[in-house]
């Protein structure tokens, strides 16, 4: 809490107060880190598509490439989500929010695995 809060007693965020330019910087990195996630899942799911065209069944590659895609736009959607709930979160001087874009990442990427692992052993 800044001297002029604890001398007031207000827990307020001055309007006036602009945030810390790091805090932005930081936030924006976070989102195109995701944004980075994002694109590489896209680009697995177009290359599976694409490139794997004789060796895998085409269900396996069908629901590869779907999963890649559909977790790519889930992603990026909620990088952007993300990304203004902390950006509003700061001007209001709140505590920032924790995101879901982790666990769905994992869960993704691990039913992404699954089924590659079983394109694989029934190729």
């Amino acid at each position: 809490m800044s001297a002029d809060r604890e001398e007031s007693g207000n827990a307020a965020v001055d309007d006036a107060a602009p945030i810390d330019y790091r805090f932005t910087l930081a936030n924006e990195r976070t989102f195109l880190s995701w944004i980075r996630t994002a694109l590489g899942l896209l680009a697995g799911g177009v290359a599976v598509h694409a490139v794997v065209q004789e060796q895998w069944n085409t269900d396996f590659r069908t629901a590869l490439a779907v999963s890649c895609l559909v977790l790519s736009l889930v992603v990026a959607v909620g990088a952007y989500l993300h990304w203004r709930r902390i950006r509003v979160a700061m001007d209001q001087g709140r505590p920032l929010p924790g995101t879901v874009l982790v666990p769905v990442l994992s869960a993704g990427t691990a039913f992404v695995a699954v089924l590659a692992c079983v394109a694989v052993l029934l190729h």
